[in-house]
């Protein structure tokens, strides 16, 4: 019937019905993965400044491992985008020793796990020759891949790695969630003159974002040393970084139905950390949960409880702040396992709960 009736309409009236309808579809968001948000971000540096370049395993004729690095080798070809041999000692070395003649570097390791091959050179070599040069030899480099769990990937391929880094001076550390983070973390890091090191989440890589009007500019960045508070509240502060950021924002939404309203910081860097937000939102909600994919001991949660304790905000606590990490266990193989070594959305809701006493 309803059909039948459209059929013997004028056909003036039919087209207006169809427009009027059309017209209230509002516009789509545009769509950006993380994956694309970084290879867009390096594409933008490389063209701005001839002296970034890329160097790596598989950057340029395969695009990256993780496909990262797509279409810029056909771009800026062999000088600029460089495949190097299996060896991370040697290829950090070569980058460290560019930044210090003047050149940008950015050096992907596949996975940060291998990055414990090159940790001499991206300790003693990048990040205290400023220091120990009296502020004289600058080392403008950045060291970035796919960083903490993946999926089915076992104990050594598997670490996170902010921690460790975080832990030393001289270094600057960022931890993108989402795709505007990494647009704008991976070019204040290639701008910046001190050795910065990304840390990426493999798992995130394909996860598409909004990408505001603003994220879309070449001038795009984000300041690092900022968090930012993905979601507003007033019962309890909850603080992550990376992936975990997700399941945080997962966790609030279930708890807001129960009356709970979470504020979720997004710290995106880890090292300068961004003390100042969190202190503002614990005096605040009164009540802090931290969470992260790495390990408890002497983990990223834990630095955040020291100071909170060591600053104004402790007094403003109503009870002991609480950390939601990985297992204290190198990663497990089988799924079942490796799921309860990584924090989920239910060890999240259930240490919000604790922290509340509810």
């Amino acid at each position: 019937m309803a059909v039948s009736g459209l059929v013997r309409r004028p056909l003036e009236q039919v087209s207006g019905l169809l427009r009027r309808r059309f017209h209230r579809t509002a516009p789509a968001a545009l769509q950006v993965t993380v994956r694309e948000a970084i290879n867009q971000g390096m594409d933008e540096e490389l063209e701005r400044d001839e002296k970034v370049f890329l160097l790596g395993e598989e950057v340029a004729q395969y695009d990256g491992a993780y496909k990262v690095s797509r279409g810029l080798w056909k771009k800026y070809g062999d000088k600029r985008i460089i495949d190097t041999p299996i060896s991370e000692m040697g290829f950090a070395g070569i980058a460290v020793g560019a930044a210090m003649a003047g050149l940008r570097p950015i050096c992907e390791f596949m996975t940060f796990n291998f990055s414990m091959q090159a940790i001499d050179q991206v300790i003693n070599s990048a990040a205290k020759t400023y220091y120990m040069s009296g502020g004289l030899q600058c080392v403008p480099i950045v060291f970035r891949g796919p960083n903490g769990a993946s999926a089915g990937v076992a104990a050594q391929h598997s670490q996170c790695f902010a921690a460790w880094y975080g832990h030393c001076p001289g270094l600057k550390v960022v931890s993108p969630w989402n795709s505007e983070d990494a647009k704008g973390l991976i070019k204040s890091a290639i701008r910046d003159n001190n050795p910065v090191v990304m840390l990426e989440n493999e798992l995130m890589y394909g996860v598409p974002f909004e990408f505001p009007p603003e994220a879309q500019s070449k001038d795009f960045l984000i300041p690092i040393g900022k968090a930012k508070i993905e979601r507003q509240g007033t019962h309890i502060t909850v603080v992550a970084h990376s992936r975990p950021v997700g399941h945080c924002l997962e966790a609030a939404t279930v708890l807001s139905k129960e009356g709970i309203e979470c504020e979720v910081i997004n710290l995106r860097t880890i090292r300068p950390m961004d003390v100042e937000t969190i202190e503002a939102s614990v005096m605040k909600t009164n009540h802090l949960v931290t969470v992260e994919g790495g390990w408890p001991q002497f983990g990223v949660g834990a630095e955040i409880c020291a100071r909170i304790m060591e600053g104004p905000a402790f007094n403003f606590l109503d009870a002991p702040a609480v950390r939601v990490t990985g297992a204290d266990v190198p990663m497990p193989y089988a799924k079942i396992l490796e799921d309860n070594s990584v924090p989920q959305v239910k060890d999240i809701i259930f240490a919000i709960k604790k922290t509340l006493n509810i």
